[in-house]
């Protein structure tokens, strides 16, 4: 098996020039700092964006087979609302952008004890497979830690989520009365593991959405109780995008472009350049100088921190904003043999012991012995047609890949073996050691994202404080901003985009920028 490596998505290299004239450079093409890019070209501003990669996703990749391209990160998008807010006024719509179709189906579970559920996005049909699965009583219990999630995110999407700064006093600020019920009744300041042992009865369903904590990198015995409300999100709609998540980059990619955005692929910043306290603009490893009125990082903050981009860049962002690592994972991307029918989009094969497997991963900092395996089998549910299939899998690893003595492949023939174990008790024969598998350590994941030892999430999501420690869109240096994964509000793809729809708002304010004429600005997005 090989680590992978970036294959480029269809995206136009023309080289632009350096920047005269630019008012905001943003650094990196990630979903963050596309968002940030197209919204503030819409306000008038002058952006290049620089990314060191030859194409546009940052976490999101692709591996081209064959049979089609396989994503190498995100797989579906939610919370479409965010880009549909992202592209109003930009003359194309999501629908115009890319070929996304609705799942029917969240996810397919196994669990060690031969138990299978697939969780429906149609409120009747959850219902009543959750009452097939675990008993009418406990459907009633489901049902009620469902509205307990939905509230719990109106709570929190405009007290939190779209704003550039994280606050608790603002949250409870904005909440008013009806949201501070709600954070009240879904007890945030308790740990997710905890609240979901209230909520459920059936240990099971417990351990579905815990594993929401690992959607941020984080261990469900940790993570606060807030995180309950991607239950919520899941249930607003998935989709997947014909052609996989690298569409989506591409798309805004092309639609920055349009509104005027220059794009420089291939191109590495070597450091961040400071006058007068100020950020200023960048030097590339070329040795080119890029100047502009403001800079947006669209990069993890230990990068930062550890002054990967130059020594005057470490006063950016405080030691306590990059927070304890969250988790990193081993890959595998390839065509396989169509496997059995039972299969969905999105598959999860359940540890016997979740406990004991984040205990392994933070607390002791190996892989599980036993650990829970993510399946995307990117041809289903209609693939019965096809000899082989796409298929992405991973299981969460600690992010070491920074460690001196971090042993690839036997750290990678380990992972596969426990992994091939986990698939194989729940019916699902994989060899995952087979030659055709494209395979990613931590080792590699910190290659593509210096400083992070792979840890692909940012910091974790550990305790309730966690959630208002992550660096706003205002860095700690004038002039440089923040957006991604590693920010708030947090990783994901539609929460990225909501950082850098978050530090276009900040840059614009700042530097006095208006809507141009018959263009309208979304100031609340």
């Amino acid at each position: 098996m090989s680590a992978s490596t970036q294959t480029p998505l269809t995206a136009v290299r023309t080289r632009c020039p350096a920047g005269a004239g630019t008012d905001v450079l943003v650094v990196g093409a990630g979903i963050g700092g596309l968002a940030a890019a197209l919204r503030l070209s819409m306000l008038g501003l002058a952006v290049t964006v620089v990314e060191k990669e030859a194409a546009p996703g940052g976490k999101i990749r692709q591996l081209n087979t064959p049979g089609g391209p396989i994503d190498l990160g995100p797989t579906v998008c939610t919370m479409r609302w965010v880009f549909d807010e992202l592209l109003s006024g930009s003359g194309q719509g999501f629908d115009q952008l890319v070929d996304a179709q609705p799942l029917d189906v969240i996810a397919h579970h196994r669990w060690p004890d031969g138990s299978r559920l697939d969780l429906y996005t149609d409120k009747e049909r959850c219902r009543d497979a959750i009452a097939r699965f675990a008993g009418l009583a406990e459907a009633r219990r489901h049902e009620r830690f469902l509205a307990m999630a939905a509230e719990l995110y109106r709570g929190l999407e405009k007290g939190y989520l779209r704003q550039a700064e994280p606050s608790l006093t603002g949250l409870l600020r904005r909440a008013g009365p009806a949201g501070i019920l709600g954070l009240a009744r879904a007890q945030p300041f308790a740990s997710l593991w905890h609240r979901l042992g209230r909520c459920l009865d059936d240990p099971r369903l417990r351990q579905l959405y815990a594993r929401y904590a690992t959607y941020c990198g984080s261990s469900p015995l940790d993570a606060p109780a807030t995180l309950m409300l991607i239950a919520h999100v899941e249930r607003q709609g998935v989709w997947r995008i014909r052609g996989g998540l690298g569409q989506l980059a591409t798309g805004l990619a092309a639609a920055a472009r349009r509104h005027g955005v220059r794009f420089r692929f291939a191109e590495d910043v070597a450091s961040l350049t400071v006058r007068q306290g100020r950020a200023s603009g960048v030097r590339l490893r070329s040795g080119e100088a890029l100047e502009a009125r403001a800079v947006v990082l669209n990069g993890d903050v230990r990068d930062l921190l550890a002054g990967g981009l130059g020594e005057d860049s470490r006063g950016g962002v405080r030691a306590q904003q990059a927070g304890r690592r969250s988790l990193s994972a081993v890959t595998w991307a390839g065509l396989a043999p169509l496997g059995e029918r039972g299969l969905q989009h999105h598959n999860v094969v359940f540890s016997a012991d979740y406990p004991a497997e984040f205990e392994a991963l933070f607390g002791q900092r190996r892989l599980p012995d036993d650990p829970t395996v993510y399946l995307c089998a990117a041809d289903r549910p209609r693939a019965q047609a096809l000899p082989a299939e796409r298929q992405f899998i991973l299981i969460n690893a600690p992010a070491v890949g920074d460690r001196g003595d971090f042993d690839a492949a036997r750290f990678l023939t380990g992972a596969a073996r426990s992994a091939g174990r986990a698939l194989a008790r729940c019916g699902l024969e994989i060899d995952l050691e087979h030659p055709g598998f494209v395979a990613t350590t931590p080792a590699d994941f910190h290659r593509l994202f210096p400083a992070t030892g792979g840890a692909l999430y940012g910091p974790a999501t550990h305790g309730w404080r966690a959630a208002f420690a992550r660096s706003g869109s205002r860095s700690a240096l004038s002039g440089l901003y923040l957006a991604g994964g590693s920010v708030h509000p947090g990783p994901g793809v539609p929460m990225a985009a909501l950082s850098g729809l978050a530090a276009a708002r900040c840059v614009a304010a700042d530097l006095g920028a208006l809507p141009r004429p018959g263009r309208r600005a979304l100031a609340h997005a």
